[in-house]
């Protein structure tokens, strides 16, 4: 069954509010796995934000991934990393994270990346983006196909990415994907965090 990856919003300009919100998330009951992805500050803030949240989140039961830098990860004592293809070499972020971490790796719309990030020792691979999305500038779009291609002949798991909300998801989860990544689809739907963590559940719960 597809579970849901939950990724930070971009910027969080006030910690203990965030920590609040953490607790609606939690309460939902229905995250599997938790991407603190902070974009524009410095190391030392993302840290200092990172001491509050991984704890919280990892009492929960929830896996906690640091974007980008191993060495956070490391820091923080988060569950792993998700490495962009321009934020190191998978086999490095291994010796220093241990045989235990997660290691992700963005492999945008290309089936070759993937594959490549598999052989690599990769725990899983992300593809996207599907949809247009606030969060970033989308300069590779993926076709749904490439989940079910995916399925068919790998065994890791996949996490489709990008612009994923209530109204688009389903095509994603009935493709065979085993983690929706949702971001501004949360933090930004009117009814609440809580609500739309319940609704994308009743999705999983409920496809096709």
């Amino acid at each position: 069954m597809t579970q849901i990856y939950l990724i930070s919003p971009p910027r969080i300009d006030d910690i203990d509010a965030f920590i609040n919100q953490l607790d609606e998330v939690i309460a939902a009951g229905v995250i599997s796995v938790f991407q603190l992805r902070l974009k524009g500050i410095e190391n030392r803030e993302i840290v200092l934000m990172g001491k509050k949240i991984v704890p919280k989140l990892q009492e929960a039961g929830i896996a906690v991934i640091i974007n980008d830098n191993p060495r956070i990860a490391k820091d923080l004592h988060a569950d792993g990393v998700h490495l962009g293809q321009e934020d190191g070499d998978i086999v490095e972020a291994r010796k220093l994270l241990g045989k235990d971490a997660i290691i992700g790796v963005t492999c945008h719309n290309s089936k070759h990346l993937g594959m490549e990030a598999a052989e690599n020792g990769a725990d899983y691979v992300a593809f996207g983006a599907f949809y247009p999305t606030q969060t970033k500038e989308v300069v590779h779009h993926a076709e749904i196909e490439i989940l079910e291609w995916w399925q068919d002949i790998m065994e890791i798991p996949c996490v489709a990415i990008g612009g994923i909300n209530i109204d688009n998801a389903l095509p994603i989860i009935n493709a065979g994907a085993d983690f929706i990544a949702v971001s501004s689809g949360v933090w930004n739907y009117e009814g609440g965090i809580k609500a739309a963590l319940k609704k994308f559940q009743n999705l999983i719960e409920n496809k096709n």
